[in-house]
């Protein structure tokens, strides 16, 4: 565990704007060293080494480094704002303030100190395994990381493969996640790591047990790019997206400062971040909204729960689910 500033006992009653200054990764200057290290290294090799080590069909290899850099600090930025949001702005937490009262030597979203330590570890085998498999599929892979075209088909054709795309990467990380609660080696050995968050704020996005990152890298953007492949402007966006609705699901707020997620508001069974915090209150028993983008397969599958939420954040689907439970409550 820090002992700095990273996690605290208490909620702490600061300016929006010192939440700005949480910028290491994981927390610690270690994991941030060899972040540094892995995204310095492919850099120089992109620009000084021979063209070689560009493959045919996909960007350069420097832009490949770009697109790491670009969302390395893109999830710094939105982790600060969202956690800016959540301190300056309590009326739109998704669990009351009362709930967030520490008991015993924790850390702000229910965690042991031992877990702290354990997640730690994590995020750096994360860290490592994630690049690795980011290189592995650029040069085993020619495509997957699309290179520009001089044209592109038509505006609606590209928003459709956005959507299929997403769709399909959000079907695929439904049922692994799923699974991972289902399984009792897969909850208790990987996917327990990540629930030891009871109150997530958006820093618990990705820290989890290295393994259930890696399983999503490869069923949610690996298998959807192969499946439906977006072209490299969309490319871009779809993971823009990605990052911010992951980081907003986690970040304990559910209101219109949560970008993503009012984005997609007027899509069918479209979820907001209460959605998936309902997710976290509980133990393994929580075994409902698992999707990740869009909230459609939670629905057809019949996993779908409101939970707590401001008023201003219900969706259309959970307005009609809370008129559906109150006819069934009269009978």
């Amino acid at each position: 565990m820090s002992e700095g500033k990273d996690y605290v006992y208490s909620i702490p009653d600061v300016k929006w704007k010192d939440h700005f200054s949480n910028l290491l990764f994981s927390g610690e200057w270690m994991a941030t060293g060899m972040e540094l290290f892995l995204l310095g290294g492919v850099t120089l090799l992109a620009r000084f080494g021979p063209d070689s080590v560009n493959v045919d069909g996909s960007m350069r290899l420097e832009e490949v480094a770009m697109f790491m850099w670009s969302f390395s600090l893109l999830r710094r930025i939105y982790n600060s704002y969202l956690e800016s949001v959540f301190f300056a702005f309590p009326q739109y937490r998704t669990q009351p303030v009362k709930e967030h009262v520490l008991k015993n030597r924790k850390d702000l979203v229910g965690r042991e100190p031992e877990q702290l330590e354990k997640i730690v570890q994590h995020d750096r085998l994360t860290l490592v395994s994630q690049f690795l498999l980011d290189i592995s599929i650029y040069y085993l892979v020619p495509g997957y990381y699309p290179a520009e075209q001089s044209a592109y088909p038509p505006m609606y054709q590209r928003v459709f493969m956005l959507l299929l795309n997403h769709y399909v990467m959000s079907f695929g990380m439904y049922w692994t996640h799923r699974a991972l609660h289902v399984n009792p080696y897969g909850w208790r050995y990987v996917h327990s790591f990540h629930h030891w968050a009871k109150h997530p704020l958006s820093r618990t996005t990705y820290q989890d047990h290295w393994f259930d990152n890696f399983g999503n890298a490869i069923v949610g953007h690996f298998f959807a790019q192969i499946l439906v492949p977006l072209d490299y402007q969309f490319f871009w966006i779809s993971r823009i997206i990605r990052i911010c609705e992951s980081l907003e699901k986690h970040s304990g707020v559910s209101c219109w400062f949560n970008l993503a997620h009012s984005l997609q508001r007027w899509m069918p069974f479209a979820q907001m971040p209460h959605h998936h915090d309902w997710h976290h209150e509980g133990h393994k028993g929580c075994n409902y909204t698992f999707s990740s983008i869009g909230g459609l397969w939670d629905c057809v599958f019949g996993t779908r729960k409101t939970g707590r939420h401001p008023a201003l954040a219900e969706t259309w689907k959970d307005k009609e689910m809370a008129k559906t439970e109150q006819k069934t409550s009269r009978k």
